[in-house]
């Protein structure tokens, strides 16, 4: 694994969105900004090259990071930040955590909020839950535990972990994001890498601008 370093900026810690609730889906649909959120798992080379892309376009990103990949790539926590993006919690090895006992899902959050903060200084500015778009009564209540006021869900699934090819990718995002709209995609697939670069120029076609998730449901 490529050795850790601080990352030059700063991590920012969970927030409370008042009027926001536990679970939030997207932001306001009054401005015109989206959030593109990315799992953070597989090859480093191709998070590289999707962070690389969307920086090229003058768009910052949330990645949500697998506690196993930053075990195993910890200069990717740095890298992220660098790059003026966001960064948070997926669980520790992304199980289906809606299906765990209680003391596994609560160590599956806490586990990576560890590893997160050992690598930043921060557990993470968002957490999500793997395996499911949707957290349960029980998982909201271990997330607010962990110290995440808030669990991060998604409106647009691009479905790119299926491998659909990018233009598929570019179709699906496309036919339903709208303003506000929180977009679910991953890293590890060439077919995410391809899809970037016209998803971002159809974004800026449309006028909408892609932010970090906080910078989204910041007022």
């Amino acid at each position: 694994a490529a050795p850790a370093r601080p990352a030059r900026r700063p991590a920012a810690a969970p927030r409370r969105f008042a009027g926001q609730p536990e679970e939030i889906a997207h932001g306001p649909r009054t401005r015109p900004e989206v959030a593109l959120t990315f799992h953070g798992n597989g090859d480093p080379a191709t998070a590289r090259a999707v962070l690389a892309e969307a920086e090229r376009a003058g768009a910052r990103v949330t990645v949500l990071a697998v506690g196993t990949w930053l075990d195993a790539h910890p200069a990717m926590a740095a890298r992220i930040l660098d790059g003026g993006h966001e960064l948070g919690n997926h669980t520790q090895r992304h199980l289906a955590l809606n299906d765990l006992p209680e003391a596994e899902a609560h160590a599956e959050i806490t586990g990576c909020a560890q590893r997160l903060r050992r690598l930043t200084g921060s557990i993470g500015t968002w957490f999500r839950p793997s395996q499911t778009q949707h957290a349960t009564p029980l998982v909201r209540t271990l997330a607010r535990r962990a110290g995440y006021p808030h669990v991060l869900s998604y409106d647009v699934d691009s479905l790119d972990f299926t491998s659909p090819g990018a233009a598929a990718v570019i179709r699906t995002v496309t036919g339903t994001i709208q303003r506000g709209s929180v977009v679910s995609l991953h890293f590890g697939y060439a077919d995410t890498v391809d899809a970037m670069p016209p998803l971002l120029e159809e974004l800026a076609r449309r006028k909408l601008r892609a932010v970090t998730t906080t910078e989204l449901l910041t007022p």
